[in-house]
């Protein structure tokens, strides 16, 4: 451990398995809401994804009031405003947000707004800045990767100044997560790709960083090891609904452990290159992880050793010599990245992108050295040491 002090949270309830949709009219009466309010995006809709949700409210006391579907992939401050008024508009008194990042954040903006008042976003910006707790708030993911339903956080971006703004409070947390594997059988193999190692990321980084716990270690442990198990599955086999869940429930365990542990400098670069260059936050995630581990190995090997029993199993970890389990999980990780590129072209360097330029590098590192991640990373890190792992990264 750390640090002699610790603390754990994570009040989402769960609910998982191969029919949870049917149980959200049910959940929803328990807190008293009967008039919800779906907020999804056009891709979500246009794949039919909302018809099981629908249909589990027929014959029941509880509605579905409202569908707002015109979440952009990057949340905005006008969302958040007009998505807020049509649920005025049309008395509800629950939200039901069924996508990914951007739509689950924009669902917790809506929230703030619909349960504080007004139109002004920005005095609940930064931490811990709303007073009390919400309308009631359930997560449907339809990808396995940013574990935003149980996270107590969002980002919304105020396009008018360019910046992205954080929220965070305990608040924010959902009152439920719903995990059915019917909400992520038509990602495609790139995206189920991509998500998987954003948990992926999640999972290593809060099992290897500075505000690792016992009891956020039992979680990051199993999200790696059903990752492992279940990713090259779910891209044999798309409709296999059992894998698919796996990958569900290891995205949320992934999201419980590390809104607890934190994140490292796998995250700081992440966000740095995804400010200088927009690429997507799981290919990041999916770019810097085995360079990143490399780097903190002189410090934290023991425990990216630990890692190789998850990442390979039992028979890999017990034939490797102890000394040399951390090398083995990272070149375990380096395989399944080189497998991901084979079936579905996920690029494992900066060069392979094709969206960022050797240039662009020094003020990746700059932003990176600014961002908060870097705090939790278990190795201390100059802008040479930034510029160097980038350097690796590229090709």
């Amino acid at each position: 451990m750390a640090k002699p002090y610790y603390e754990f949270f994570c009040p989402v309830k769960v609910i998982a398995g191969n029919a949870a949709l049917e149980h959200i009219p049910f959940e929803l009466a328990t807190l008293g809401a009967k008039r919800a309010m779906i907020i999804t995006d056009k891709g979500v809709r246009s794949n039919n994804l909302l018809e099981p949700i629908q249909a589990a409210f027929e014959n029941t006391d509880s509605t579905i009031a409202v569908i707002f579907d015109d979440v952009p992939p990057d949340s905005s401050l006008q969302t958040v405003r007009t998505a807020a008024e049509l649920y005025r508009q049309n008395n509800c008194d629950a939200i039901i947000a069924v996508g990914g990042g951007s739509v689950i954040d924009t669902s917790k903006g809506v929230n703030i707004l619909v349960s504080e008042g007004g139109d002004d976003l920005l005095k609940y910006s930064g931490a811990h800045n709303l007073p009390r707790p919400l309308k009631p708030f359930f997560v449907v993911p339809t990808t396995a990767g940013t574990g935003s339903e149980v996270t107590l956080a969002a980002v919304i971006s105020d396009i008018e100044k360019n910046v992205k703004l954080p929220f965070a409070s305990y608040f924010l947390m959902p009152h439920a997560a719903i995990l059915d594997p019917r909400m992520t059988s038509t990602l495609p193999p790139h995206i189920t790709a991509m998500t998987a190692m954003d948990a992926m990321t999640h999972a290593v980084e809060a099992y290897t960083c500075l505000a690792a716990n016992p009891i956020s270690d039992a979680y990051a442990f199993a999200a790696i090891k059903k990752i492992s198990e279940n990713l090259t599955k779910v891209l044999d086999e798309p409709k296999n609904a059992d894998a698919r869940l796996e990958l569900a429930q290891a995205s949320t365990m992934a999201g419980i452990a590390f809104s607890n542990a934190m994140v490292g400098l796998v995250h700081s670069l992440g966000h740095a290159t995804g400010a200088v260059a927009h690429l997507p936050h799981g290919l990041c995630m999916n770019l810097f992880m085995p360079y990143v581990l490399e780097y903190n190995q002189s410090v934290n090997g023991d425990k990216i050793a630990e890692l190789l029993l998850p990442l390979a199993g039992a028979e890999v970890y017990a034939a490797t010599p102890a000394d040399q389990r951390a090398n083995k999980a990272i070149q375990t990780i380096r395989q399944m990245r080189d497998m991901l590129f084979e079936r579905t072209k996920l690029p494992r360097t900066l060069k392979e992108t094709g969206k960022v330029t050797e240039a662009q590098l020094d003020d990746i590192a700059t932003k990176a050295l600014d961002d908060g991640s870097i705090i939790f990373n278990p190795r201390e890190a100059s802008k040479a040491d930034l510029k160097a792992i980038l350097q690796k990264a590229w090709a």
